[in-house]
């Protein structure tokens, strides 16, 4: 994600529960409609990115409860 989206996002999850909700389904309706063979190829495309990065060294992976933790702190 970019940082401008990053930034949305850690203001977005400051709302309320069910403003969230209505946020989240107002951006869901927002992308169009995918057939299930497009968002599968994208999701195998965005692995194969990441993956990619990992071997590179351009990325590194984080331990789920390392990543968890820092998941849990935004909010």
């Amino acid at each position: 994600m970019t940082l401008r989206a990053e930034e949305l996002l850690d203001e977005a999850m400051k709302l309320p529960e069910s403003e969230r909700r209505v946020l989240a389904l107002r951006l869901l309706e927002s992308v169009g409609d995918d057939s299930p063979e497009d968002i599968e190829r994208a999701w195998a495309e965005e692995a194969r990115k990441r993956l990619d990065d990992i071997r590179s060294g351009r990325s590194q992976p984080v331990p789920w409860d390392e990543a968890r933790g820092r998941i849990f702190a935004r909010g």
